[in-house]
């Protein structure tokens, strides 16, 4: 048996009860894994509502951290003890073990630590895709980050900094501005106080930037779009504020043959060897210091429903990790 945060209805961070469920052994193929730490995402709280389905009673949660305690028959490369993490498609980690596929596990090597691992599966391998296989970010691009000093805003800059990208992280308020500039923005302009695309066009002459990656969705989607320039690509990639608004591909000539584009994780890292590189690569930057991981607030599993109602309020800033 094993605590797990269970909902058996979507709706408010309410549904989500604590209740204890069975752990079976390992099948084959699997690994059963001991959480230590449990990463916190947007996309949680997506299933919660109801906007991406899940069937119920369901175990929020796609990313943890923790130790091997059982291995299923003809699984190879881990034994018991060993150290480990992963991120997956279905939810199902807010719990204190779990039994996983051991092609979607991988090995943590010893520079990064288990809550690390927890905070920047989900998010860090988001960041990857987008920086390297969605637009290959090179030096001397501009880039513009909505969120900067969120989860996966904080690790996009760093690491957009790092590959020699000019970096403006749109934030929402002087604090967080003062974060996202400590995680690799060269400029912040503020939600609710600047213009937007006024202050984008400043910073670049005139131009605009060459790639948006928006997490917010429809509140930012028009402003993003009007701060690229001429064949910029539009990068939405989340619905914090709700989903975007269908629009014409009109629009995206009128704006100067504009690239848009809706991409998602595990496209990108189905093939288990993908998923595998991603995450050395990941584990790479972090290990070198190039991408330093900022765990803003701890939560008990139990208070899993808090912590949601923090995330939604933007009461949180860079990662967030459950603890059982």
């Amino acid at each position: 048996m094993a605590t797990a945060i269970v909902m058996r209805e979507t709706g408010g961070p309410e549904v989500l009860r604590v209740e204890e469920v069975e752990v079976p052994p390992p099948a084959e193929g699997e690994v059963q894994v001991r959480h230590t730490a449990i990463g916190l995402n947007f996309i949680d709280v997506y299933d919660r509502t109801g906007l991406y389905p899940v069937a119920l009673p369901a175990v929020p949660g796609r990313e943890a951290a923790g130790v091997v305690m059982a291995i299923g028959r003809k699984t190879k490369g881990f034994r018991v003890g060993e150290r480990v993490a992963y991120a997956l498609p279905i939810p199902g980690a807010y719990t204190g073990q779990r039994n996983v596929s051991a092609a979607r596990v991988v090995k943590l090597p010893k520079g990064v630590k288990d809550e690390t691992a927890a905070a920047i599966m989900l998010k860090g391998l988001t960041a990857h895709y987008l920086l390297r296989r969605t637009y290959r970010v090179k030096r001397g691009d501009w880039v513009l980050v909505h969120a900067a000093a969120g989860g996966v805003g904080l690790l996009l800059t760093q690491w957009a900094r790092a590959l020699g990208a000019r970096v403006i992280g749109v934030v929402g308020s002087a604090e967080k501005a003062a974060l996202a500039k400590q995680h690799g923005c060269h400029h912040t302009l503020l939600s609710g106080r600047d213009d937007i695309v006024a202050g984008v066009k400043a910073l670049t002459k005139g131009v605009g930037v060459h790639v948006v990656y928006d997490s917010v969705g429809k509140d930012t989607f028009f402003e993003s779009l009007d701060s690229l320039r001429p064949l910029g690509m539009m990068v939405t990639y989340g619905n914090a504020s709700g989903p975007p608004p269908a629009i014409s591909p009109l629009e995206l000539a009128k704006r100067g043959s504009l690239f848009l584009t809706r991409p998602s994780l595990f496209v990108h890292v189905s093939a288990p060897a993908d998923y595998a590189a991603a995450a050395r690569e990941l584990f790479a930057m972090v290990t070198k210091k190039k991408v330093r991981v900022r765990i803003g607030q701890r939560y008990a599993l139990a208070e899993a429903a808090q912590a949601h109602r923090d995330l939604e309020a933007r009461r949180t800033t860079g990662s967030t990790v459950l603890v059982p």
